[in-house]
């Protein structure tokens, strides 16, 4: 059995579909109410494989909301995911995603150290960010929608905004061992991090985010989206390609224009329709068949019977290992959304 551990986008969020999660209790509670909150499995499912395979699979809602971490309410943010991983291997699940924020709050605040929770010793080969599947989902994006587009890679600049996270640095390398893209611009708040990746990859321009926006003929984001950010259409380039990876996903709401395109990065179809809810809660275009690939990974995994953290610790992802997932996904019926 595989697991997904995720969340919803906000506050609101949260409270406006509590009564369709069961609990119309949470319906009017505060963010002191959802910090308090246990993890829940909210529901289970199957998952068909076009090669006739089926598996079985779990969500779990950890009730961790963003603004845990926006209002420094960081114990409760680490308690969360920590108790909801405790209750995914407590299922006996075998392989569990953690998705959105999830591993991001794993890896900053280092969760590795905390294998204790209450009863259980985490076996953190039990878990996967899926990651790497998400990263692989980005890039193929960016081939395939760049060729629709009529964007020539090879004279194409690529900004990445949060390039040294996880699956930035993963979308770096593939885009500088793996495809002819003539510029690669870098983009994140700690320069320290940026010099190291430019020093590896031995390519890339480090930029401000306001030089990066005016260069950039495609646009990848994978860091978190501020509020209050603005974004002048009029100095971006037309044609334009971004691939939104944030989450949750609202660049196609800050930026309209008939000459820029805006995908939802790293979410994927699978051919097959799939007898869930969540997908519903998080808007999906198509919920039956759409879904984040972080959550895929885990699919992917159980499918292979190779139950173990594929996608773990900071910046370990390789093309190579991009590609191997790659090859699963083809194999079972998931391609990127386009």
């Amino acid at each position: 059995m595989f697991g997904l551990i995720g969340h919803l986008t906000s506050l609101e969020h949260a409270q406006s579909v509590a009564e369709q999660l069961g609990y119309p209790e949470y319906a009017e509670q505060g963010i002191d109410f959802w910090c308090s909150a246990p993890p829940v499995l909210l529901e289970e499912f199957t998952v068909k494989s076009i090669t006739g395979k089926t598996i079985e699979g779990a969500y779990i809602e950890s009730c961790f909301l963003p603004e845990m971490l926006a209002s420094r309410r960081a114990k409760a943010a680490v308690r969360k995911i920590l108790n909801a991983m405790a209750l995914a291997q407590k299922q006996g699940i075998n392989i569990t995603a953690l998705g959105g924020f999830s591993s991001i709050v794993f890896e900053e605040f280092n969760l590795k150290e905390s294998k204790q929770v209450r009863d259980v010793e985490l076996e953190f080969e039990r878990f996967t960010t899926g990651n790497t599947h998400t990263a692989y989902v980005i890039v193929r994006q960016v081939e395939q929608a760049s060729a629709q587009l009529g964007i020539d890679l090879a004279k194409a600049t690529v900004a990445v905004v949060g390039a040294t996270g996880d699956i930035g640095s993963a979308v770096c390398r593939w885009l500088d061992q793996k495809t002819s893209v003539a510029d690669l611009l870098l983009v994140a708040r700690n320069q320290e991090r940026l010099q190291a990746l430019q020093a590896e990859l031995g390519r890339g321009k480090i930029l401000a985010l306001e030089e990066a926006l005016v260069e950039a003929d495609i646009l990848v984001w994978v860091a978190s989206i501020p509020k209050s950010l603005e974004i002048k259409v009029e100095t971006l380039k037309k044609p334009c390609l971004i691939i939104d990876g944030g989450y949750p996903k609202n660049l196609g709401t800050k930026i309209q224009h008939p000459e820029i395109t805006v995908l939802k990065g790293g979410i994927v179809e699978h051919s097959l329709d799939i007898s869930w809810t969540i997908m519903e809660i998080v808007n999906m275009d198509a919920p039956a068949r759409q879904m984040f690939a972080c959550f895929a990974e885990a699919m992917l995994l159980e499918f292979e019977d190779c139950q173990t953290n594929y996608s773990w610790g900071r910046n370990q992802i390789t093309p190579e290992r991009m590609e191997k997932i790659g090859e699963f996904s083809i194999k079972h019926g998931f391609k990127p959304l386009i």
